[in-house]
């Protein structure tokens, strides 16, 4: 499975990229979700991209068509301990078996027809929510900006702390065997990205993220 984006809600309105800017990553392109009520800052790499994202209408949010997400108590982790983030697959046979079950979510910017497949993991909320893209669309090049002062480029694997002793074994199992994403059990929820295999063998940690950067 190939990870084609991964989210973290802000604890505010976005304000913590601005330290990934200060560690030396060029910000991308932002937007609005009409009807979903987020709007989101971007970072892109060679293989995907980071997205911080929060709550900019929450009547939208909180609506029918949102509602069955559970993105609100996502956006909500702060008071709930649900996890922030959000881990998007790229629509290929071997995210079948993950996603067989999931639930079709067609939000108001997408045309017609279009949907996500989500899993929003509202009982097992430690674990990422959870989406893979519509059928047919893949990676595109774009014009995004991927050239990083730091010297940081591809994503070769992705580590999600889990606030439990008990991980959803189903769930982390399958994702395991097909992805470069990895669970372990942690004292809070947590996102490690490693870069580049760690060439450098460095560490960068922002604590307003629950995020750490090995490259």
């Amino acid at each position: 499975m190939e990870i084609d984006h991964i989210f973290i809600f802000s604890g505010g309105t976005g304000q913590e990229v601005d330290a990934l800017i200060d560690f030396g990553f060029s910000e991308g392109s932002s937007r609005v979700h009409p009807g979903q009520g987020t709007v989101n800052r971007k970072i892109y790499f060679e293989n995907f991209f980071l997205e911080i994202v929060w709550v900019h209408n929450e009547s939208e949010i909180r609506g029918e068509n949102t509602q069955k997400t559970k993105l609100w108590e996502r956006a909500n982790f702060l008071s709930n301990e649900h996890s922030r983030f959000g881990l998007g697959f790229v629509n290929t046979p071997d995210t079948d078996e993950l996603f067989e079950n999931s639930i079709k979510y067609q939000p108001d910017y997408f045309p017609k027809g279009t949907h996500f497949d989500i899993i929003t993991n509202e009982v097992e909320f430690y674990l990422p929510w959870t989406f893979r893209l519509p059928s047919g669309i893949q990676k595109q090049r774009s014009d995004e900006p991927t050239n990083h002062k730091n010297g940081i480029r591809k994503l070769t694997k992705a580590i999600f702390g889990l606030n439990t002793t008990e991980p959803g074994i189903g769930f982390t199992t399958t994702v395991e065997k097909y992805s470069n994403v990895r669970f372990t059990p942690n004292s809070k929820n947590t996102l490690t990205l490693e870069f580049d295999n760690r060439v450098k063998g460095k560490i960068e940690t922002f604590d307003q993220l629950n995020l750490v950067i090995k490259y």
